[in-house]
C-alpha cells in the first residue's frame, strides 16, 4: 500500500495526473482498467480525477457526474480509448448501473474506468480494481491510499 499526504489541491490534482501516466505505461488486459475511489464528500476524489484525466490528455473539464452518474471522455494518442468517470453516490441500488451500460463499459480492455462510492456497487465492482482511499486528515489536508 502507497500513502500520499497533499496539502492543496493542485498536489491532489499533480497525483492523479502522475497515476494516470503510470496506466498509461500498462498493456491492455482483457477487461476495462478500474479504479475504486472512496472516500467521504470533499475528500478530494473529484480532485484527484482532474489530474488524472489531464494526464491521460483529456483537455475537457471533468466534474463529479452526481446528477449524470456517467461521463466519457476521448483518450487521445494511446491504446487506451476511452475514460468513464462514474460516480455512484445517488444509485440505490447496482442494478442502477446496469442499466446504464456497466457491463458493456467493464467488457472493453480499451476503456479505463474510475469509480466514486464503488461500495454502492461492491457486488459487481471488479476484482482486479485498484481502491485508492482518500481520507480527510485535517482543513486543506489529504492522505491518499493506493
Amino acid at each position: 500500500m502507497q500513502k500520499s499526504t497533499t496539502k492543496t489541491f493542485k498536489q491532489t490534482q499533480k497525483i492523479g495526473e502522475n497515476f494516470s501516466k503510470q496506466i498509461l505505461k500498462q498493456n491492455l488486459g482483457n477487461i476495462a482498467t478500474v479504479l475504486g475511489l472512496q472516500g467521504e464528500l470533499g475528500a478530494g476524489k473529484t480532485t484527484f480525477l482532474q489530474g488524472f484525466a489531464k494526464g491521460l490528455g483529456i483537455e475537457e473539464k471533468v466534474n463529479s457526474p452526481t446528477f449524470v452518474i456517467i461521463k466519457k471522455f476521448k483518450i487521445p494518442n494511446s491504446s487506451f480509448k476511452f475514460f468513464y468517470h462514474i460516480d455512484c453516490y445517488r444509485l440505490s441500488t447496482p442494478k442502477e448501473i446496469l442499466d446504464l451500460g456497466f457491463n458493456e463499459i467493464m467488457l472493453n480492455p480499451e476503456n479505463i474506468v474510475a469509480i466514486e462510492w464503488p461500495e454502492k456497487i461492491k457486488k459487481i465492482m471488479p476484482k482486479n480494481a485498484t481502491l485508492i482511499k482518500f481520507k480527510h486528515s485535517e482543513e486543506n489536508k489529504r492522505e491518499i491510499l493506493f
